[in-house]
């Protein structure tokens, strides 16, 4: 190679590298190519069906997402499997078994927690709950439920054994208010279409009257006892128009499906699957009504159970502007590294080129040498010269054999090994003409 071209190719080399780098680190985190694992909740819950639509949706809007459902038996196993790192995603809620690596990435529903008495009850508050009966409707989180009204109980100290429960579907909930055999009906479920609104009108039609709600007056003292409860202003109509039910706003207590992530996933990440969710919303409203209950964590809220994934606060109080942000820190975290070492290795090429070019002007050399040392060598002399002559010739042969000497050094060395056999030939006839 002509002197001068060797650290250019070198530097082309290096920008070439770093281009490489550069675009693979960009694809990598550009292109969402990930599995999730994520749990589905209890089978029929409203956990499972929120996730189910936000599986099809994802599936649908970023094809190389790939979202693998984990069965679980109930929303304790669900915060365990977090725990335990068998999911990237769960589905927890916050009065049950709050997973201790879980932070928000959405919150999926928010459900009231409703004690329904019929019209012109007796009971105005929880205290006189006691000795009593509820009923409770029949489901897949009929047991959760409960232990909701049990820690509401334990907070006006009312023991939980004094106050009996009725488990029935929920269209028998209203003849058993109206036949005495129940005091009032514990109903867990959102402001819209679920649970709260079916109890109180099946109330409503057996009572032929306007069902009320048991107020929580001390809502927020309760939440400091029982963090994973959140105190909510319930609006006049919230569960039925007319009558209204409420009759005015009542303080109340509320629980949250929330999707979780670990803390240990990477800021990117859970910013990208917040974002997911939240421009896919319109979507899944479509598709269910449980899509229009999914709303974005208040980034204001002291949650100390479940606090709002970094990654995901960092979005929603930026946009898209910090999600390509956080694209970009990670490409210099990893674009600049590979391009350094881009940068390496097109210098030890160039150490390699020069180290065998210097033995390529080393073996010229000492040919020219053995020429001269030649010309006045006795015979055991020149015998030794001859074969030392005959292990480089070998040697330059091998190596343009292996690709490892270039032809555009050959017609040098070529130069030299004819001038040393000249030599070497020359000094063999003045010795036999004596």
């Amino acid at each position: 190679m002509p002197k001068g071209q060797a650290p250019r190719a070198i530097f082309w080399v290096a920008v070439l590298l770093f281009a490489v780098a550069a675009a693979l680190s960009l694809f990598y985190y550009l292109s969402p190519r990930a599995t999730l694992r994520i749990t589905t909740g209890p089978a029929m819950s409203p956990a499972q069906r929120a996730i189910s639509t936000f599986i099809h949706v994802v599936s649908g809007t970023h094809p190389f997402i790939r979202v693998e459902e984990v069965p679980v038996a109930d929303l304790e196993a669900s915060a365990k499997a977090l725990e335990d790192k068998k999911v990237n995603l769960a589905v927890v809620r916050t009065d049950v078994a709050a997973p201790a690596n879980g932070q928000t990435i959405a919150i999926l529903r928010r459900d009231i927690v409703a004690i329904v008495l019929p019209h012109g009850s007796a009971i105005k508050d929880a205290a006189g709950l006691a000795r009593k009966t509820i009923a409770v409707p029949a489901g897949p989180l009929q047991a959760e439920n409960q232990r909701v009204l049990d820690q509401i109980l334990a907070y006006f100290d009312v023991p939980a054994a004094s106050v009996q429960r009725l488990v029935l579907p929920l269209e028998e909930i209203g003849r058993a208010l109206r036949s005495g055999r129940a005091a009032a009906a514990l109903a867990v479920g959102p402001i819209g279409p679920g649970q709260a609104v079916d109890v109180v009108a099946t109330i409503a039609k057996a009572t032929k009257g306007a069902p009320e709600l048991l107020p929580m007056d001390q809502a927020d003292a309760m939440v400091k006892r029982f963090p994973g409860f959140e105190p909510v202003d319930i609006p006049d109509g919230a569960f039925k128009a007319h009558p209204p039910v409420p009759g005015d706003t009542v303080k109340g207590l509320a629980v949250t499906y929330r999707l979780v992530a670990p803390f240990s996933m990477l800021n990117v990440v859970a910013g990208a699957v917040g974002r997911s969710i939240f421009k896919t919303k319109a979507k899944l409203a479509a598709l269910s009504p449980a899509g229009a209950q999914i709303e974005a964590p208040d980034l204001d809220a002291q949650n100390p159970l479940l606090p709002v994934h970094p990654g995901v606060a960092a979005y929603l109080a930026s946009g898209d502007q910090s999600f390509f942000d956080s694209l970009q820190q990670y490409f210099y975290i990893v674009g600049i590294p590979l391009s350094l070492l881009g940068s390496l290795i097109a210098v030890l090429i160039g150490l390699w080129n020069n180290r065998r070019l210097v033995e390529d002007q080393n073996r010229v050399v000492r040919l020219l040498s053995l020429a001269d040392e030649a010309l006045a060598a006795d015979g055991a002399g020149l015998a030794r010269i001859e074969k030392e002559f005959r292990e480089i010739v070998a040697d330059c042969v091998n190596k343009l054999a292996e690709g490892e000497a270039g032809p555009d050094r050959y017609p040098v060395s070529s130069l030299a090994i004819d001038h040393a056999r000249r030599s070497i030939e020359w000094r063999k006839d003045r010795l036999r003409a004596g």
